[in-house]
């Protein structure tokens, strides 16, 4: 096949990843095309347009893209041990799903990272992760530590990190990627690594796939307790049942990098608390300003001073206080992030924020018109 034939393939495949919640928009560099062809074949990504968000069986995927049944499921198969697609295995069947990239098929390449592939990535980012999608339909969202809220605040299940952990009996620990690719390139930091938890369905993609290690309740708990140790900020999935807790610096994290870029990181941010501060019990140790990730906090005539629009809400300055001058409050009603009630509804409003909401709409009702039809 020749470069322009296969080129056709890629810039088909990025079309298809951009209608896609997350997105994949094109860029003048032709860089997310480099990237698709450093993770893609090109037979692999002529078949990945023809998959849906919808999970279906490999006959109907195959039918769609004219292959051969036992054709299509090799090639699925290698697929989704790549981190290209989503595989979910049911009690009769083995089903194939398109995943976005990002949060997707990107972290799904934690384990073969490579220098050239982390710096397209960074050199797309900037075009990636749009501040101001970011802020209307966030795909993570900051939570605090727990020891940073008192025991008299109400707090709701979603927003406590320990009830996620908690609420969940198959939890894996997976290598955080921001954190691998950072040292890669030779200025990682010495936090932990393996910290990124997932939960539920998706722990058995990430087992088949050997992109994490299954872990109990106690561990999981062991694992909050070490990033706040650590100083690392708690970021579950953006619904009130994520799949996942990220926990992430923000010398190594993408979106805590581009959070503190950001003149307001408080703007962007899906967090539904703020610190305050009591500067006259400030001892103006500076602890506070060590831990914050977001540069919200200062030392200014020997105490510290906040800056709230740069405040995300971790609570990781809360804990480090020795003379327990800060506190995590509650933002004001209208200032409450609304979060989905699940990852579907976080889709379906990324999809939307984005105007992608007609071709989701359209994948989901060609993969039923195609389940008909195969039944039929």
């Amino acid at each position: 096949m020749d470069r322009t034939g296969t080129d056709a393939h890629y810039r088909r495949l990025a079309r298809h990843l951009d209608t896609l919640p997350g997105g994949f928009p094109a860029t003048d560099t032709g860089v997310h095309l480099r990237i698709l062809r450093r993770l893609f074949t090109p037979e692999e990504a002529s078949l990945a347009v023809h998959l849906t968000l919808v999970p279906e069986p490999a006959r109907i995927i195959a039918r769609r893209a004219r292959l051969d049944v036992d054709e299509a499921v090799a090639l699925l198969e290698v697929m989704a041990h790549k981190g290209l697609i989503f595989r979910v295995q049911t009690a009769h069947q083995a089903l194939y799903q398109a995943i976005q990239y990002v949060i997707g098929i990107w972290e799904f390449h934690v384990n073969d990272l490579d220098p050239d592939l982390i710096r397209d990535m960074n050199e797309y980012l900037p075009t990636l992760l749009r501040p101001e999608e970011w802020r209307r339909a966030p795909q993570l969202r900051t939570v605090p530590v727990g020891q940073s809220i008192p025991v008299d605040r109400p707090i709701l299940p979603y927003e406590d990190a320990v009830n996620l952990v908690r609420s969940h009996r198959r939890i894996v620990v997976a290598p955080c990627i921001c954190r691998r690719e950072a040292r890669m390139m030779g200025h990682g930091c010495d936090r932990p690594e393996e910290t990124c938890l997932v939960f539920g369905g998706t722990t058995e993609y990430y087992l088949r796939n050997g992109l994490g290690r299954p872990i109990t309740v106690e561990e999981g708990l062991q694992i909050l307790a070490t990033a706040e140790k650590t100083g690392l900020v708690l970021q579950p999935g953006g619904s009130q049942k994520p799949n996942n807790i990220c926990c992430c610096c923000g010398c190594c994290c993408q979106v805590l990098k581009g959070f503190k870029r950001h003149p307001q990181p408080a703007s962007l941010v899906s967090s539904p608390f703020v610190v305050s501060l009591e500067v006259e019990e400030c001892l103006g140790c500076g602890d506070c300003v060590d831990r914050c990730q977001m540069d919200a906090l200062s030392l200014e005539d020997g105490h510290a001073v906040s800056n709230l629009d740069r405040c995300i809400g971790c609570g990781l300055c809360v804990t480090a206080c020795p003379a327990e001058c800060l506190h995590l409050v509650r933002k004001p009603d209208e200032a409450q992030p609304k979060v989905p009630r699940d990852s579907i509804r976080a889709h379906a409003r990324l999809a939307w924020t984005r105007g992608k909401a007609v071709p989701l709409l359209l994948q989901v009702a060609r993969a039923e018109l195609d389940r008909r039809l195969a039944r039929d």
